[in-house]
């Protein structure tokens, strides 16, 4: 496996959750693109403090960012994750495979979730961890999203390690970009792709739920629900098809 020279990789057979070392590293002063990958997570973790399981034979990866931006457009990059993540999922599963992004930081193959991305920093910090777990040879059961893994879609050739290296390879072509032409070009590619854009959805938040229409992504990738009062803007919440 060979990664661009851009990154800094940390090989690790076990670990308690791959950003929760990264961001041990990011403390203590780890360079950009310090990526640390573990075979096996004792304590993996998803958005909202969800326990992800983590088997050996899936990917699970977090890289130290230390991004030229406002930590207000942090979140963005999640998007760029989520179309480096889509490209290169998509070059290993059959062609008519369907592949969609579903917000805000899913990858959804045949209507199952095969992939999923936790940024997390801390004020004031000046970095950023992106965690980017890959369902390559197992898939979770009984999760309130169903889930896939590319082995049951059809990619059999896929490997751990043609994963990592295919997706810091397409992650640094799209943060090029971001970095470029900023966030107008990943919004629109995203969208392209978007699970559920003009069909009803349910958002749920911490306090309440609300029904309405997945009309857009605004400029800064938050979601525009097109409801029966108007249009509301969600910067962070959990959708679902209705």
């Amino acid at each position: 496996m060979i990664l661009p020279p851009a990154y800094r990789l940390v090989a690790l057979d076990r670990v308690d959750s791959t950003n929760e070392e990264a961001k041990r590293r990011a403390r203590e002063g780890a360079e950009e693109g310090t990526l640390v990958w573990a075979r096996e997570q004792s304590a993996g973790r998803g958005r909202r403090g969800r326990a992800w399981v983590s088997p050996p034979g899936n990917l699970y990866l977090s890289l130290v960012l230390r991004p030229d931006a406002e930590p207000a457009r942090y979140g963005e990059l999640g998007f760029v994750a989520a179309l480096a993540l889509g490209e290169t999922i998509g070059s290993f599963v059959p062609p008519l495979v369907e592949l969609r992004y579903k917000w805000p930081n899913d990858v959804l193959v045949a209507g199952r979730k095969a992939s999923g991305i936790l940024l997390e920093s801390e004020s004031g910090s000046g970095w950023l961890v992106l965690g980017v777990g890959v369902n390559v040879a197992h898939a979770p059961e009984g999760t309130e999203t169903p889930a896939t893994s590319l082995f049951a879609v059809g990619a059999t050739d896929a490997t751990v390690e043609a994963v990592l290296e295919r997706f810091a390879r397409g992650f640094l072509l799209w943060a090029n970009r971001w970095v470029e032409d900023g966030f107008a070009p990943i919004r629109a590619a995203w969208l392209r792709g978007a699970q559920g854009l003009g069909e009803p959805i349910e958002v749920r938040l911490p306090h309440e739920r609300l029904h309405g229409t997945f009309a857009d992504l605004d400029a800064s990738g938050a979601l525009v629900l097109e409801t029966a009062s108007g249009r509301r803007l969600v910067a962070a919440g959990e959708v679902f098809a209705l």
